[in-house]
């Protein structure tokens, strides 16, 4: 099971639709992932990306629009003549057999013979460390464990193209953490293309070379885990990946600036909102200083005064939440070299024009973030 070039199932999808009824669960969905991409589908419950995982399975069937894998179209085509490996957060293990014979089972319902299915049920348990644990029965194992059996059994038989739906979501931190590195190691080399769906943030970036991001039944945006965080297009993806803070205020435009004026103080970025509508301003929190009143800044600097709400210590650092005066709230994140403080310190939060994120406040970003 070595990486071979091109073995991975490049997917096109083309104004997909799936409705229920009156319900659009998916509104004119396109996307093209390329042959080999690790490509995770996020978003928060209900926005479309598990419906999207399963019409590419084949579980669910598209209303209107067009779905190609390899090239060729899948619309109408039952889930089972696909061939594609399928892992679910509940790891649908049968209990009454051992470990190698739940692998091998995809390998019986083709016809492979006794000799070939060992060697491959072999391989798949080596991939994935469970080598030693093929005579147990799934009761006998650890969560942790029982997922890597059912990533091993959706690999046995070589497939173009692995859908892995909230696979990690039932475990805990520390194992879920690990998992994802062994996950994006597999990936690696396999060279089989990976979809897989979440609602973690900080999991897509770990694991995915792009994300696309699902809200009420469309895509947002899709990019790199850097391009969302550092360059979000919509105020939804600028909320739903990483921290943020967000500035609202009374909107003016000058020259080649646009300012707010938040609560009486006026904050300043060197840009203009393309495309109209109302701005709002996105920072992120390593990008803000917090500083005592009146301290020095650096020149230029705009500054909002406020209130420490939470002060959390996280071991490189600590991370603050911030009141401001108009009621909002700025997150912070420090590091160890900064000054601390306490809840009910009252501070400056400075940070530079050219860290703000100019964005169009189009009413969606606050619908739906969990």
């Amino acid at each position: 099971m070595a990486r071979s070039s091109g073995r991975g199932a490049a997917i096109d999808i083309d104004k997909a639709t799936k409705r229920y009824g009156s319900f659009v669960a998916l509104n004119e969905v396109s996307l093209h992932i390329e042959p080999g991409e690790f490509m995770t589908l996020l978003g928060p419950s209900g926005s479309g990306k598990t419906t999207t995982l399963n019409m590419i399975a084949g579980f669910t069937e598209v209303s209107s629009g067009e779905l190609r894998i390899g090239g060729e179209s899948v619309v109408g085509l039952p889930a089972h003549k696909r061939n594609i490996g399928v892992v679910f957060q509940h790891y649908a293990l049968f209990p009454h057999m051992t470990v190698g014979k739940n692998v091998a089972y995809p390998l019986k319902l083709r016809g492979i013979g006794t000799t070939e299915r060992d060697a491959r049920v072999a391989l798949a348990l080596d991939m994935v460390k469970m080598t030693d644990f093929a005579h147990r029965y799934p009761s006998e194992l650890s969560g942790g464990q029982q997922q890597r059996v059912a990533l091993a059994r959706a690999i046995v038989f070589d497939p173009p193209l692995l859908l892995m739906d909230e696979p990690l979501g039932a475990l805990d931190k520390k194992l879920r953490e690990w998992l994802q590195l062994e996950i994006k190691r597999i990936h690696r080399e396999l060279g089989t293309t990976f979809v897989y769906v979440t609602h973690d943030q900080e999991e897509a970036l770990v694991l995915s070379d792009r994300i696309a991001v699902f809200n009420q039944g469309r895509i947002e945006q899709i990019g790199s885990g850097r391009r969302l965080y550092d360059e979000p297009e919509t105020l939804f993806v600028g909320r739903f990946i990483g921290d943020s803070t967000i500035l609202r205020g009374t909107a003016e435009t000058s020259g080649a600036d646009t300012s707010l004026t938040i609560a009486g103080d006026r904050v300043v970025a060197p840009k203009r909102l393309a495309g109209g509508g109302t701005p709002v301003m996105l920072l992120r929190p390593e990008k803000l200083m917090l500083r005592r009143p009146d301290a020095i800044v650096p020149t230029g600097s705009n500054r909002l005064r406020g209130r420490v709400n939470e002060a959390i210590y996280l071991g490189s650092g600590s991370k603050y939440e911030v009141t401001l005066k108009d009621g909002s709230a700025a997150i912070i994140r420090s590091s160890l070299e900064e000054p601390g403080f306490s809840i009910g310190d009252e501070v400056d939060v400075a940070f530079s024009p050219n860290d703000i994120k100019l964005l169009a406040d189009d009413g969606r970003a606050d619908i739906n973030l969990t």
